[in-house]
């Protein structure tokens, strides 16, 4: 029952992983031609950190989804699916061209809610990232496990094109592409098939389309907002998954400034928030 598991997976919180990685130009460069970044010199862009100090599990070990199995440093929860549902990310310093990152995560807290689709276990991870041995990010992490989808015909992609709402002075219209999940996937070494395998994102999970990735989104937020402001700029950044996106709909990137704060968006072309998000100068 629900007190036995959650009593099961005390002993995973505070559970730790240590992971060491170099920022290499070539990483760097291909960061930037993923998100087509302006050349920014030694200093990478700020969203690098999600492609760096990757789970590298052996392929004959990946699950039919093409997660790395749990059990690890993961708890085994016993819920198929899995997201990204928000970030919550401090600034400290930038991460530069050669540098040495080590990354230590912890699990913070495991907490298991019922939700209108069944239960959902949150897992909320922090991690700490150092370039150069200088702390550089603080980020705390919640991923949700939720259960198997139901497998009815998903709706068909909205072709709808409605007007940005008022009161975003800063945006960027955009289409995300397979290409584009494509590289993002190779850049973060995410083998999670929803992001490339059409089928299975509609047949085997339920979603419309090819789902673009959560921290994708969220890196083309950061670069929208050094876009206006210059590079590493914003000393923080909290992100919340609210519905997917998907390849080859129109996606509006949207931003406004009061202040030293700044208010985000992500819509698709339907008007629909998939991703909402703040940050500070």
């Amino acid at each position: 029952g629900h007190g036995q598991r959650m009593s099961q997976w005390k002993d995973w919180i505070g559970r730790e992983e240590h992971r060491v990685d170099t920022l290499t130009p070539g990483l760097l460069a291909r960061f930037r031609a993923t998100l087509d970044c302006a050349d920014g010199g030694d200093q990478a862009p700020q969203g690098v950190h999600w492609c760096l100090c990757l789970p590298d599990s052996p392929t004959a070990d990946l699950g039919t989804d093409g997660h790395p199995p749990k059990g690890n440093f993961m708890p085994p929860i016993d819920l198929p699916r899995r997201m990204w549902a928000s970030s919550e990310v401090e600034f400290l310093s930038p991460i530069v061209a050669n540098s040495q990152i080590e990354r230590t995560s912890r699990i913070a807290f495991i907490d298991e809610k019922q939700g209108g689709s069944g239960s959902l276990v949150f897992v909320a991870i922090r991690h700490d990232t150092r370039c150069n041995g200088t702390p550089a990010i603080i980020e705390t992490q919640t991923i949700v496990y939720r259960a198997s989808a139901v497998t009815t015909a998903p709706p068909p992609l909205s072709s709808d094109i409605v007007p940005i709402p008022d009161g975003w002075p800063i945006q960027r219209s955009m289409q995300p592409t397979a290409l584009l999940l494509f590289r993002y996937s190779a850049l973060t070494f995410n083998s999670h098939r929803i992001h490339y395998d059409l089928p299975y994102a509609r047949q085997a999970e339920g979603y419309a389309g090819l789902v673009v990735h959560g921290p994708l989104t969220a890196s083309l937020l950061l670069d929208l907002a050094t876009r206006v402001l210059g590079p590493n700029r914003l000393r923080n950044f909290r992100f919340r998954g609210i519905a997917p996106a998907y390849a080859d709909v129109p996606l509006r990137l949207l931003a406004r400034q009061d202040g030293k704060v700044l208010t985000f968006a992500a819509i698709d072309g339907s008007g629909r928030e998939t991703m909402t998000a703040t940050g500070a100068i």
